[in-house]
């Protein structure tokens, strides 16, 4: 099998191409080929003719999403419509990474695939939007849902959170927003396996368990032995440009059907830390 994976360069990009064996896998970040670009796009197709194509890339800054609109439509919403082009043009299947940040976050109980999408952020509306977009155009495609990435290589939660309890004697993280972090190499294995199982329409691909982000920092500073305090505060007293879901847990039922199972959170927390540990 063939497989073309654009955004290699992020968090899942890498472990993207660290993970994949046994079929012929080319990775290209951003600058080896812009989404936007649709010349550029039906270029790189071409040439490495890939069976499946593995869309990693997009604007995933959410905050920044809601100053720069504009920018946040083009790429993730425009651009994938252009890679979906591509993809029939040369009889590829696509695999899109999308979001909780679909749902509005006002549910007690875990969204499943079908759901009504209720975007309340523009980084939301982005994701919501080029889900309906596609899978009008390629109704075979694989929308995988994800939310909290973290991994090894860039930003993320834990990376951020080890670097303040390094520095500080106390943290204030928000204690009323319920999800489920996902590890970058658990849902790269996923996505493996949804292409060898040649997957369509929409999966919600996170780690199993789900957590407070107060939880979360709670593990990360106790797994670290740092001295520092991790204090619960509410999202009132955290304000941010953009507003994030109070739940968003997402139902793995869709991905159990397909035979996958994902490791708990706290399993990945604990082999993201181990992983990382050369560098802090």
């Amino acid at each position: 099998m063939r497989v073309t994976v654009l955004g290699a360069s992020g968090l899942l990009g890498k472990e993207l191409t660290r993970e994949w064996s046994g079929d012929a896998v080319t990775g290209l970040s951003s600058q080896d080929a812009d989404i936007r670009d649709a010349k550029r796009v039906q270029q790189v197709v071409e040439e490495t003719r890939p069976d499946w194509i593995v869309l990693a890339a997009a604007y995933t800054d959410v905050d920044g999403c809601e100053s720069n609109a504009e920018l946040a439509f083009a790429v993730n919403r425009d651009a994938p419509v252009i890679v979906a082009h591509a993809a029939k043009m040369f009889g590829a299947r696509l695999v899109f990474l999308s979001s909780d940040y679909v749902f509005d976050g006002k549910k007690r109980t875990p969204y499943e695939i079908d759901e009504a999408r209720n975007p309340q952020t523009v980084y939301g509306r982005t994701k919501a939007e080029a889900e309906i977009k596609l899978l009008d155009l390629m109704p075979d495609c694989c929308i995988a849902r994800t939310s909290w990435l973290f991994g090894t290589g860039g930003k993320c939660f834990p990376d951020t959170i080890l670097k303040l309890a390094a520095s500080r004697p106390a943290l204030d993280v928000v204690n009323d927003q319920r999800g489920c972090p996902t590890y970058a190499a658990d849902l790269a294995g996923a996505i493996i396996e949804l292409t060898r199982k040649n997957a369509s329409g929409i999966v919600h691909v996170t780690n199993s368990g789900d957590c407070t982000w107060f939880q979360f920092a709670e593990e990360i500073v106790r797994i670290a032995g740092l001295p520092a305090a991790v204090r619960p505060v509410s999202s009132q007293q955290m304000s941010r440009p953009a507003p994030r879901p109070t739940y968003s847990v997402l139902s793995s039922a869709r991905l159990h059907s397909l035979g996958i199972e994902m490791p708990s959170w706290a399993d990945a927390l604990r082999r993201y830390m181990k992983q990382r540990s050369p560098a802090t």
